[in-house]
């Protein structure tokens, strides 16, 4: 499965106006948590309904983005359903938690 990467410019049409479910992983280059995370993400994207979108959100070049979502803390993640947040969780986390988050 696509792991997409997120801007202010693709975020509407990506996240907001998807229709299905929607996890965003708010993370920076120079986070080694964030890089520990990454491969459980990917793993997840493996393994996820085909209508779970997952996508990647750098705070470093995307802070308005960060900020709208009130990111203080990395790696974040957020699963969004129809544009509407649904759950949130802050630091490195297992496959079968973010699984759990997805439902």
């Amino acid at each position: 499965m696509k792991i997409y990467d997120i801007t202010g410019d693709s975020y509407t049409r990506e996240v907001e106006n998807y229709s299905g479910t929607v996890l965003l992983d708010f993370f920076a280059d120079w986070c080694t948590p964030c890089k520990a995370l990454s491969s459980v993400i990917s793993d997840v994207a493996e393994s996820a309904s085909s209508d779970v979108k997952i996508c990647k959100v750098n705070v470093d070049s995307e802070k308005d983005l960060a900020e709208k979502f009130g990111i203080m803390s990395i790696p974040t993640l957020v699963v969004m359903k129809n544009g509407t947040v649904m759950n949130r969780s802050i630091g490195v986390t297992g496959k079968q938690a973010i699984m759990d988050m997805l439902e």
